[in-house]
């Protein structure tokens, strides 16, 4: 079991990682770059690649017993979970990165995995300067200029209630979810930030019935919880879990102030 303040010094140590990745990609993004197809059709870039040679020694010189599952390293996709794992991504949103439409909404995404749960989490947005990290009960937010602040679940009554959904990826099932919770306002925005944006309040529920892979979501889903959230199955009832065939994701609901009508375990 790994200890509490032994995270605090991981979050520490990682903070300067996740910039120096992050300083990676913006030396891409900002010139004219390629890209190519993987074999499952998305796309990636110089930028994934910077960002993962960065992070990957970093990561085995901090903690060189514990196993790394990488989205860009297809090798270690093999590898069958262990009781504690990280997970990688080095450019979430790689759609949005693409597009170079002024939002910004690609992350740098590492999670520590321990008994199926996420218990530590980083996401960093280089083009916002924004900067979240999570320990179970312990998570942070920081913008430039801004002073560290504790992350506060959303308190809007659920008539005001404020959806964020994907980008890239929404589908009809996610509009059929809303409307019949009733829920009109919605936020779309890439990568991990949706998870991100519930836990500073900034939306209250997020939506997702399409596939996703386990280093998309593990780094905001432990910032969530630490910020009091939780992540579900689409029918609101199982928590979320990671260390699945393939680390392959089903549909979740994460949940930030709007909360579920059944009970979950």
């Amino acid at each position: 079991m790994i200890k509490l303040n032994l995270l605090e010094n991981l979050k520490e140590d990682l903070e300067s990682v996740v910039i120096r990745a992050g300083s990676a990609i913006m030396e891409v993004y900002e010139k004219d770059f390629e890209f190519y197809k993987k074999s499952d059709g998305s796309p990636v870039t110089e930028a994934d690649k910077l960002s993962e040679n960065i992070i990957i020694p970093a990561l085995k010189d901090l903690c060189p017993d514990i196993p790394i599952i990488s989205e860009e390293n297809s090798e270690s996709h093999k590898i069958q979970a262990t009781e504690t794992f990280f997970l990688v991504d080095p450019l979430d949103g790689t759609k949005e990165f693409l597009k170079k439409d002024g939002r910004g909404s690609f992350t740098v995404n590492i999670a520590l995995i321990q008994n199926n749960l996420p218990i530590f989490g980083i996401v960093y947005a280089p083009a916002l300067g924004r900067y979240f990290s999570g320990i179970t009960l312990n998570s942070f937010s920081e913008e430039r200029d801004i002073p560290t602040k504790r992350l506060n679940l959303s308190k809007t009554k659920n008539l005001n209630i404020i959806a964020v959904a994907s980008a890239s990826h929404r589908d009809q099932e996610t509009n059929n979810w809303l409307i019949s919770h009733n829920i009109e306002k919605t936020v779309s925005i890439g990568s991990s930030l949706k998870f991100c944006l519930v836990a500073t309040g900034e939306a209250d529920v997020y939506p997702r019935f399409g596939p996703t892979m386990e280093w998309d979501t593990a780094a905001g889903d432990a910032i969530l919880r630490a910020a009091g959230g939780f992540v579900t199955d689409t029918d609101g009832i199982n928590l979320f879990k990671y260390g699945k065939a393939n680390y392959r994701n089903g549909g979740f609901i994460a949940w930030g102030q709007f909360r579920p009508q059944k009970r979950f375990k």
